[in-house]
């Protein structure tokens, strides 16, 4: 089973934007649920960019 480098680079990108976002809703005193939509969005928009790699 070959590993896909997108998926990688995308999988650290996740973790990035992760790390980020928990440093930006700390100064700005995000709750618990808009940290998770901006996490479910994140998601999404990823997966959507990954599955056009395969068209």
């Amino acid at each position: 089973m070959a590993i896909d480098g997108g998926l990688i680079l995308l999988v650290f990108l996740a973790l990035l934007f992760a790390w980020g976002l928990n440093r930006v809703r700390r100064m700005l005193r995000l709750g618990p649920l808009a940290y998770g939509g901006v996490m479910i969005v994140f998601i999404i928009v990823v997966l959507a960019i990954w599955t056009q790699t395969f068209r």
